[in-house]
């Protein structure tokens, strides 16, 4: 198993987004200084929205930042559900709208035919990412890698080729397209962001010994190739 992964523990959720928005800015800083250019892939949900607003306000060299998402629903690009939504709303705004995003939904009838493509958009991005940013579920899922979802194997293999991966969820949630394991983990760092006592409980009970399967979130915290940072407020 991979060393611990780094915890911060902070008093209350407005902490951990401003030390969430000094590392992604410090990624991008870095990124740009090495290699002329910084990649993050990012999160949705409702943690990061207010750490997107805030980055979108920042003096940092845009138009040298590549970006694209962990995950997406199926859906359209307008839905309020898409995260590409989202993503244009809360970070695509202001000085970083001169950043490059390469969103992660085409205009394929299901995330099954479109895996060639999407995986091809994702490898015309400079790798390994600078940053993936990620969130869990309470079920331990991370990105759309959920437990008993349809694909979940294929894109949780780390001998698995491609980047892009149809995972359709247990019920009726729409299906999604995921960076698979292997994808996640070509980065340089991550850094997954908790709230609340009952993600911190999952979390702890990821870090032991059990199947990948069963809990996607382990195989970020099991590995040794990426080093990881886990940002947790109540």
């Amino acid at each position: 198993m991979a060393d611990r992964p780094a915890e911060r523990r902070f008093d209350d959720v407005s902490a951990l987004q401003t030390a969430a928005i000094e590392a992604i800015r410090s990624a991008i800083l870095a990124g740009v200084a090495a290699r002329g250019n910084a990649s993050l892939a990012l999160s949705g949900g409702t943690t990061p929205v207010a750490i997107y607003q805030a980055l979108s306000h920042l003096d940092l060299p845009w138009s040298q930042v590549q970006l694209t998402l962990t995950d997406e629903r199926w859906v359209p690009v307008d839905d309020p559900a898409s995260n590409e939504a989202m993503i244009r709303r809360t970070l695509l705004q202001g000085p970083a709208a001169a950043a490059r995003f390469t969103g992660i939904k085409c205009d394929a009838s299901s995330p099954e035919a479109a895996e060639v493509q999407i995986d091809a958009a994702l490898r015309s991005l400079t790798q390994p990412f600078d940053l993936v940013l990620l969130g869990m579920g309470d079920d331990a899922h991370t990105a759309s890698l959920f437990p008993g979802g349809t694909g979940l194997e294929s894109a949780m293999d780390l001998e698995g080729t491609s980047m892009a991966r149809a995972v359709r969820p247990v019920g009726d949630g729409p299906a999604r397209m995921s960076l698979s394991l292997p994808a996640l983990l070509r980065s340089r760092h991550i850094l997954l962001l908790l709230k609340g006592p009952s993600k911190w409980s999952v979390y702890q009970q990821a870090l032991t010994e059990g199947p990948v399967l069963e809990a996607p979130i382990r195989g970020i915290l099991h590995q040794s190739q990426v080093p990881v940072a886990v940002y947790w407020a109540p």
